[in-house]
């Protein structure tokens, strides 16, 4: 029997030290005031009778308030369900009906809006202000002590909603099990230890969120960064003498861009995570050349809870990392092998291409309410196919090289080319469209429309975005606007997306 909160308990005895700053609120939280605020904040959902299996939507930003909820949540034995505030009606919607959400927290700038779509969302019974007085009052006569549910490893406590090729968002189940193995297989790989400071600029509805609860699993502080800004990182490293860093590909870029003297600031740094995308090796050499600090390149899934099962590099294999292109060999209890793209039962050998299958366990328990999908990508001896292609070369060192599917990952979001063009369909100017990936060294990936226009019509990339912004979230609008005669196609309907991106794609340079 287990909860992934206990820690907290066990905490208590840090007492005064700090586990949450939040320097743009001008917040700081000691472990004893973090265990007395999820308690508080579990007695008072225990209290409105919300318990094991209620499924809780978080709709916030990522701010310390979002890290207790998640805590609450747990602790009580209900099921959290981030919500990520970028999401449109529509896919607000879908959310909050497929999880059978009947409460969602969220604060005094989204109540309004958080409201009106509770009236289309049937299983939706309550919504928490936080940070009003009504809410200040209630939690603050709530009891300071509440023993955290107990139930089995495999009990659900977390729903990671995570695009699917169809346009259809898939529920992965989380369980306290799967979070008790990411934590601790990210604080080994991390070497965590009380004495640690961790920066994270992950957003809290993303899974890279782990990162940080693996810093408190350790007793570390969590220096928290609502959302990224150069100066402020770098700022915030030099101020509270930063030993772990988190980054994305992007942020690695920047920083080789920064004037001479920058390193000064992370002179305290000892590792950074990269992770949520390809790190290109001129990336990944200029900067382990420049500022001398390990970059620990991750790769786990939202099904795996990042390092639940998942690989990195470790500082020890930059001895034999001269191509910088690995990302690493698996992490805690991990397993992960390459499987025929056609035939999972059949395992390739040694640097040959395949899928990258995963096992261990941080694997999820599958997709909610999707048997079907789950049947394809769970499969029955406990690994799970990623859709990633790649190989293992001798030194079992895994290494990426393509997707089985067209997904494209910018600045860690996954981006689904049909999810988009379902809904880009729609605008009155377009004839037929294709989403394709293009490399870009600040981002990853960035998505490109290729677009056929109705006869008369004109299009232009502002006035597409202005139309998206209103039906899809902004990270997966595309950047860039591509205008031809017409697509390439198999038998005039397989759409081959791979000449697209020959035809149009080059490495994007831009900030």
């Amino acid at each position: 029997m287990v909860n992934c909160t206990t820690f907290l308990d066990t905490h208590v005895r840090l007492g005064e030290k700090l586990a949450l700053v939040h320097p743009k609120a001008g917040t700081a939280y000691s472990y004893n005031d973090l265990c007395t605020v999820v308690n508080k904040t579990a007695s008072v959902l225990a209290g409105y009778g919300i318990g094991p299996g209620d499924a809780i939507g978080i709709y916030l930003p990522s701010t310390v308030d979002h890290i207790m909820w998640y805590l609450a949540i747990w602790r009580v034995g209900a099921v959290a369900v981030p919500l990520n505030i970028v999401l449109r009606e529509a896919e607000l919607l879908h959310m909050l009906g497929d999880a059978e959400i009947c409460c969602v927290v969220t604060n005094k700038e989204s109540a309004g809006y958080i409201n009106a779509v509770s009236d289309r969302a049937s299983y939706l019974q309550r919504v928490i202000t936080i940070r009003t007085a009504e809410w200040e009052e209630e939690r603050a006569k709530a009891s300071t002590t509440f023993r955290a549910h107990y139930g089995g490893y495999d009990e659900l406590c977390q729903l990671q909603y995570t695009s699917g090729t169809t346009g259809n968002q898939k529920g992965a189940m989380l369980t306290h099990g799967n979070w008790m193995a990411s934590m601790d297989a990210e604080r080994e790989l991390l070497c965590l230890t009380e004495n640690d400071t961790y920066l994270g600029i992950y957003p809290m509805s993303h899974v890279g969120v782990s990162w940080g609860f693996s810093a408190l699993k350790a007793g570390a502080t969590w220096v928290v960064m609502e959302r990224f800004d150069l100066e402020e990182y770098i700022r915030l490293t030099r101020q509270y003498r930063v030993t772990v860093l988190s980054s994305m590909p992007p942020v690695i870029h920047s920083l080789t861009r920064t004037p001479p003297g920058t390193e000064g600031a992370f002179v305290t740094v000892r590792e950074m995570i990269s992770g949520g995308g390809p790190l290109l090796p001129s990336i990944w050499k200029a900067f382990h050349n420049r500022f001398k600090i390990p970059i620990v390149n991750a790769y786990g899934l939202s099904e795996t809870i990042v390092l639940g099962t998942g690989t990195a590099v470790r500082p020890e294999d930059y001895v034999t990392a001269d191509q910088y292109q690995s990302v690493g060999r698996p992490i805690g209890y991990a397993e992960v092998k390459i499987v025929d793209i056609t035939d999972p039962e059949q395992e390739c050998a040694t640097g040959e291409d395949g899928e990258i299958a995963l096992r261990g366990p941080g694997v999820a328990l599958g997709y909610w309410k999707m048997d079907k999908e789950t049947r394809e990508v769970f499969l029955p001896e406990g690994w799970f196919l990623t859709g990633d292609i790649g190989y293992l070369d001798a030194y079992g060192m895994l290494f990426i090289t393509d997707r089985k599917k067209d997904m494209i990952v910018m600045s860690g979001w996954k981006i689904y080319p049909t999810e988009i063009e379902k809904v880009l369909i729609e605008h009155p100017a377009i004839q037929d469209l294709a989403i394709f990936g293009c490399l870009d060294e600040h981002r990853g990936e960035i998505p490109v429309a290729a677009v056929v226009l109705k006869d008369g019509a004109a299009l232009t990339l502002d006035e597409l975005k202005i139309w998206a912004k209103q039906r899809i979230a902004s990270y997966k609008i595309p950047r860039e606007m591509i205008v031809v005669d017409t697509l390439p196609r198999v038998n005039g309907w397989k759409l081959l997306r791979r000449e697209l991106r020959e035809s149009f794609c080059s490495v994007n340079d831009s900030a």
